[in-house]
């Protein structure tokens, strides 16, 4: 009884978010496993192979904002955000601008053992989207310094369709 008390309980996760929301009106999802991102594994160094090789799939959903759906937007991102509001989502950077877009970073596990990155990137003109990438025991360190060969990457070849489509607009 006690554990059909708890599982009713639980907080909204962003796993649940994702399924409720990937094939509503206004959304975009997609599951990218990390093979797809075509990655020159010879080019990378030791702690950066390392890096690559703990990340499993990258999860992607956005909600494209037009003038039709301003206060679902409103409701969606609300949502979003007081999901990352659980303690166990740790900050790890943000930026951005009012003009451009705002972006957080954050992370579920300890620094040398990280279970999930998440980012958040909003645009008041765009909507938002949250990529979530999973992997088993990712070292911080080693993520970031993995983080420029993505910098180097041409995500044109790529066939991430309508994500390309939604940081272009």
């Amino acid at each position: 009884m006690v554990a059909t008390f708890l599982s009713c309980n639980q907080d909204p996760t962003l796993q649940s978010f994702y399924v409720e929301n990937e094939l509503k009106p206004g959304f975009t999802s997609l599951d990218v496993p990390v093979s797809m991102l075509k990655i020159d594994e010879e080019a990378l160094d030791e702690e950066q192979t390392e890096a690559y090789e703990s990340v499993e799939k990258l999860s992607m959903i956005a909600f494209v904002l037009d003038d039709k759906n301003q206060a679902q937007f409103e409701t969606e991102y609300a949502q979003v955000q007081e999901i990352l509001k659980n303690e166990k989502y740790q900050e790890l950077i943000r930026g951005g601008n009012a003009t451009d877009g705002k972006f957080v970073v954050k992370f579920v596990g300890q620094e040398d053992s990280v279970d999930e990155f998440v980012l958040l990137g909003h645009s008041s003109d765009k909507g938002f989207t949250v990529v979530r990438v999973l992997g088993n025991d990712m070292n911080l360190n080693k993520i970031m310094k993995l983080s420029t060969v993505f910098e180097n990457m041409d995500f044109e070849d790529m066939d991430l369709g309508q994500f390309s489509d939604f940081f272009n607009q």
